[in-house]
């Protein structure tokens, strides 16, 4: 019996067991059913039933992410199932075998379903872009990863595969088609669908993964369209609430900035040594070192005086101690990007000095988008040791991916409500969901006394932060319209009256934080400033005349008496904004810089502040506002870029070519030392240098004249008769 023939009877065995020809449109309802599986899976893989802290953000599972669909007429489902059908549709042109492709989909979306689902375990965070470099780890690195109990998931996944697999034979020994997908009989003609297939998908999906996270890009538009709300603060949430993978491919390829005009090494050697000229004139004045003493930089959450909003009446001041401590040191009004949110890129600037404003509008959140991809982050506690780098955060480490961020700038610890670091006070006050600032402060408190030597520290409190849901017992603040205004509403009042509450326990907690920092006998600097105010001004945010207003914080600058610049007050105060905070800190301490905050001094004292537009929303994370950047002089008057002067322009130019090469450029910077702060040690071995070098050229100069030839007898009588003749 030829092989014909036994294939013949082998089908007619099938057909009377069942077997049959699976149509195309049996195919494609598969397709459907199967993709359809892979997106549970992803979302699986972020669905949690608790988080470790109290998140302003709901937990958003399976249903919950289908259901908008009718709830919100979001269709992100709809989005990520089309995305992730490419993926599977690309596995199913290569084989050109239905039952073959579709188990090779379903376990890709399980391992990385089950790598997902154990860092959100383990981390609160999901996949990351810069996490691709993890999978060269050795198996022993990743398996210290793994949350307990993770063995028994991965069983039962081996255990649902192996099932689907044994599944998916069985079915396509029943189907005469044996999932041929394409059965065309021309060998040609099928392998040139089968190509076509492959390049028509893959080129699809490439170009939507390098572009949807770019700002009027097709593909950044079509997500919006569908109902993609970029979520940056919380990655879980974010992709919960937008899909796993839609989430991840927004970061895939940011838009950091485009390159600068005139970009070159050449360029960037003459910035280096333009500012280092400028860092050596200003040295030559300066008595001290930065990391002679300890710096404290205090994010206070969403800390501004509300006396300053535009038709609001409080019937007691919030902030008397404060405001006290500001008038008797360097202080004033700082410009912030966000209102209501967007703390992470505040922080980001007060920290490595580069500005929000010089960065594309897709870019919404470097501490998610750039940082953890870049090879270089030189940031304001490298000055100090790393071992004396230490951050505060009495919330969950994972929020803006801050535990990654953290370690890539330098810190050695980095103390939360989660392990390894855990923050040691964590009281709370009344009934609000947040540790109150006097626990942050007092945790940080005991780690600077704990210690001789000068630290770096870094407190991010969290006691103000939103909601504002009458918290407090025995609240005593009142607010109300002022005199002419339009009338609050009663939910607007009551949160007001809540934050206001809020603001006075932040009062006093501060007071005493700088008097106990006061009895200590090393010098400490502080640097305390408001993030963003609360979005909780709805009728002066309706107003856009009050923009700027909406958008300026409280500042100040403060040493304690060991220091030797104690109340000390610097020009040029009353305004600035958080990228400046390195170089005013520096100018306070009579402290010697780096080219780069030579820069940064330089262009401070042409533009006091400088933000990228902002609006009276709550801060969205799909793109920077549109607009032009905001720049205030040092009244805080807003400055017209095209009046700028020679001076000030190339001054801007030339922070675009500084912020380019770190962020998105090719580092030519690094290695010119326009990072490098001086310390003690570093110029005494500098002045050593120096003299060593001075004394070998004077020795080489006594040997040259010692080796001289001395004029011969012949030439002196010859010099002596050509002067007689003369």
């Amino acid at each position: 019996m030829n092989e014909k023939a036994k294939e013949t009877d082998a089908r007619r065995v099938r057909i009377s067991l069942g077997a049959s020809r699976f149509s195309n449109w049996t195919y494609a309802i598969l397709f459907l059913i199967v993709d359809i599986v892979g997106v549970a899976i992803l979302q699986w893989a972020v669905t949690i039933s608790s988080s470790r802290v109290a998140l302003s953000s709901p937990l958003i599972g399976l249903w919950g992410f289908i259901s908008t669909m009718w709830t919100d007429r979001r269709f992100v489902f709809i989005l990520n199932l089309i995305v992730l059908g490419l993926v599977y549709g690309i596995i199913l042109f290569i084989t050109n075998r239905f039952w073959v492709a579709s188990p090779i989909f379903i376990i890709g979306c399980t391992v990385v379903g089950i790598i997902e689902h154990m860092k959100v375990i383990s981390r609160y965070e999901t996949v990351l872009p810069s996490d691709m470099d993890f999978l060269h780890s050795d198996a022993g690195t990743v398996a210290t990863f793994l949350p307990a109990g993770s063995q028994w998931t991965i069983l039962w996944a081996v255990v649902a595969l192996l099932v689907l697999v044994g599944l998916c034979i069985f079915i396509n020994h029943m189907d005469l088609r044996r999932g041929r997908v394409l059965t065309v009989k021309s060998r040609a003609l099928n392998a040139t669908g089968r190509i076509a297939g492959i390049l028509v998908s893959g080129l699809i999906l490439t170009l939507f993964s390098i572009a949807v996270g770019t700002v009027g890009t097709w593909a950044n538009t079509t997500a919006k369209f569908m109902g993609d709300i970029p979520s940056m603060w919380d990655s879980v949430y974010d992709a919960q609430r937008n899909g796993t993978l839609i989430a991840f491919l927004r970061q895939l390829n940011p838009k950091v900035m485009d390159e600068p005009s005139g970009y070159s090494e050449a360029t960037m050697k003459r910035i280096a040594k333009r500012y280092e000229a400028e860092a050596n004139s200003i040295n030559a004045s300066r008595k001290n070192y930065e990391n002679d003493s300890s710096v404290i930089y205090i994010l206070s959450e969403s800390f501004s005086d509300p006396t300053r909003v535009p038709g609001l009446s409080i019937n007691q001041d919030p902030m008397p101690k404060i405001r006290a401590i500001k008038q008797k040191t360097t202080s004033g009004l700082m410009l912030s990007s966000g209102y209501g949110g967007g703390t992470a890129n505040l922080e980001f600037q007060a920290l490595t000095g580069l500005s929000m404003a010089n960065f594309d509008s897709s870019l919404t959140s470097p501490y998610q988008q750039l940082i953890p991809s870049l090879s270089w982050t030189p940031s304001v506690n490298q000055s100090w040791s790393s071992k004396n780098a230490v951050a505060f955060h009495p919330y969950e480490s994972s929020m803006y991916s801050r535990s990654t961020v953290y370690k890539k700038f330098g810190f050695s610890n980095f103390y939360t409500l989660e392990k390894p670091d855990v923050i040691k006070y964590q009281n709370k006050l009344d009934n609000s969901p947040y540790v109150s600032d006097e626990s942050a402060y007092k945790s940080a408190l005991e780690e600077i006394q704990s210690t001789k030597s000068n630290q770096f520290v870094q407190i991010v409190t969290m006691q103000n932060h939103m909601p504002y849901n009458n918290w407090y017992a025995n609240n005593q603040f009142q607010v109300s319209a002022s005199s002419g205004s339009a009338a609050l509403g009663s939910d607007e009042a009551t949160a007001i009256d809540t934050y206001a509450k809020g603001m006075s326990y932040t009062d006093s907690s501060t007071q005493a934080l700088l008097d106990s920092l006061n009895k200590l006998s090393k010098p400490v600097t502080v640097v305390f400033y408001g993030d963003h105010l609360p979005g909780i001004y709805t009728t002066a945010g309706a107003d856009s005349s009050n923009a700027i207003a909406l958008h300026e914080t409280d500042y100040f600058i403060w040493s304690n008496k060991a220091s030797a610049t104690y109340n000390n007050k610097i020009s040029n105060s009353s305004y600035t904004s958080p990228n400046f905070f390195s170089a005013q800190s520096a100018e306070y301490m009579d402290a010697k810089v780096s080219p780069y905050t030579a820069f940064l001094t330089e262009m401070h004292a042409k533009v006091s502040a400088m933000e990228p537009p902002v609006v009276n929303q709550i801060q969205g994370w799909d793109r920077i506002p549109a607009g032009q950047t905001i720049y205030l002089d040092s009244s805080g008057n807003p400055m017209d870029a095209r009046k700028f002067d020679k001076k000030t322009k190339q001054l801007v130019q030339d922070y675009k070519l500084i912020q380019y090469d770190i962020t998105a450029g090719k580092h030519y910077l690094k290695g010119t030392g326009f990072m490098k702060t001086p310390t003690a040690k570093s110029d005494a071995t500098k002045a050593a240098a120096q003299k060593l070098a001075a004394e070998k050229a004077a020795a080489k100069k006594k040997a040259d004249v010692a080796t001289a030839p001395s004029s011969s007898p012949s030439q002196s009588q010859s010099t002596s008769n050509t002067t007689s003749g003369k």
